[in-house]
């Protein structure tokens, strides 16, 4: 029988937890056989904050906590052939391979072979006239195309033991591998979209493994605190079990495998992806003991003939401010406190009464006149403000600032920050105009 690919899930956005890798590598290397470790940390704005500090230092733009995701496991996974694979290359793979070199040395270990894909940054070349006509007049930051599976599955054939990438979709860092490991063809697709699957299981970390299905007295889950991240143990027809290390927190059931299918799934007769369209309506899900959960029944069709490309382009600031009040007719004075800083800035502005209701607001501020502030004792007024320019969006801070002594009474524990705003416009652009290629990186060259 063929044997299985053991894939785990290390990371599921930039800024998780950096020692989620620990428990996931030891398990892969107590279960024997060939095995794979990926780390997912893009987001859509996360890749357009990376290529704003690109433009400030160069040198930069790959995941800043790569370092601390990588240095526990490292040598253990070289040492026992886990491969890894991950888009922590964000805007600039090839600072983030030549990072990993780095590591490596540091860690007195030889230096692995390092892959990188290229081909997503649209920002430069002929393939720069493909998304333009969609951001004219935009002070784009970036754009970027969602690259599949093939070029990893080739870097990895080709002995890469760590693949860097920038925008690689989600689940393909889980088909790239399967691909490699188990001989598929680019068009097998019910295999390539049961591996998609897989990967869009594993693409949010501990998701899968009861963190964002907790809700105490509901839907408990134990040992919330240790967290195990997922494991997907794929066969050669790209079925999986979902589980996760053993002695560690959470739960794996056909409960939080379900919410996991389902999430950012607009139809689950066609889920698009650059490797395949996966088709969830006859997927059945099996619990085979404690943490262990079987996915089968997912078909796949034809991928799509485009790629979906996501151009990212400056929209100003946003500056926020925040000050309490409490006690006697605390929310009275914060409803109060809202109201000058309206009178006194004359524009569009967004303030919630955190404690009270904020999360049904809205960004014209008026749902804080209709709240129902008597008997509140404890009100956080939040204002934010965007703005086009930098100059314009700090008059909000000077203002809630402004509040120590200008009233209302009794106001305290100012908070101020601002921040660029980012929006995104999304396009189709033909596939065969964006390739996607493998080189692999050397230390010194």
């Amino acid at each position: 029988m063929p044997v299985p690919l053991r894939i785990g899930g290390a990371a599921g956005f930039s800024g998780d937890r950096t020692d989620a890798a620990g428990p996931v590598v030891e398990a892969l290397i107590a279960s024997g056989g060939p095995a794979c470790l990926i780390f997912e940390t893009l987001a859509e704005r996360t890749l357009a904050l990376a290529q704003l500090e690109r433009r400030a230092r160069p040198e930069a733009g790959y995941e800043p906590l790569l370092d601390e995701l990588l240095r526990p496991v490292l040598a253990r996974c070289l040492a026992h052939g886990i491969r890894i694979v991950s888009n922590f290359g964000a805007a600039n793979p090839e600072g983030a391979a030549r990072h990993v070199l780095r590591l490596a040395r540091e860690l007195g270990l030889s230096a692995p072979r390092v892959a990188v894909i290229d081909g997503d940054d649209l920002m430069t070349g002929p393939a720069r006239a493909l998304w333009q006509p969609h951001a004219h007049g935009l002070d784009v930051v970036s754009a970027n195309a969602y690259l599949g599976a093939s070029a990893v599955a080739a870097a990895l054939r080709e002995g890469a033991q760590v693949v860097v990438g920038g925008r690689l979709a989600d689940p393909s860092l889980v088909v790239g591998p399967a691909m490699a490991h188990h001989g598929w063809a680019e068009d097998d697709w019910d295999r390539l979209a049961r591996a998609t699957l897989a990967g869009h299981l594993l693409e949010c970390g501990a998701q899968v493994s009861g963190g964002y299905y907790a809700d105490p007295g509901v839907k408990d889950v134990p040992g919330l605190a240790r967290l195990g991240y997922p494991i997907a143990e794929i066969d050669a027809d790209g079925h999986c079990i979902i589980t996760k290390p053993p002695g560690t927190g959470g739960r794996i059931d056909r409960h939080t495998v379900t919410e996991q299918l389902l999430y950012e799934v607009h139809d689950p007769a066609a889920y698009l992806t650059p490797d395949v369209i996966a088709d969830l309506r006859e997927a059945e899900l099996t619990e085979l003991g404690p943490d262990r959960v079987r996915l089968t029944g997912v078909r796949g069709h034809a991928r799509p003939a485009t790629l979906k490309v996501n151009v990212c382009h400056a929209t100003g600031w946003l500056a926020e401010g925040e000050i309490s009040y409490a006690g006697v007719r605390a929310g009275a004075r914060a409803k109060l406190a809202g109201q000058v800083l309206r009178e006194r800035l004359q524009g569009p502005l967004r303030l919630d009464l955190i404690g009270v209701g904020s999360v049904f607001g809205d960004d014209a501020g008026t749902w804080v006149d209709a709240l129902d502030v008597h008997g509140a004792r404890d009100v956080r007024l939040r204002a934010a403000w965007r703005r086009t320019e930098r100059t314009e969006a700090e008059r909000l801070m000077r203002e809630v600032t402004a509040l120590y002594t200008c009233g209302p009474a009794g106001g305290g524990g100012v908070r101020t920050a601002m921040r660029r705003t980012l929006g995104t416009v999304s396009c189709l652009v033909p596939r065969e105009a964006v390739p996607a290629t493998y080189r692999f990186i050397t230390e010194g060259a």
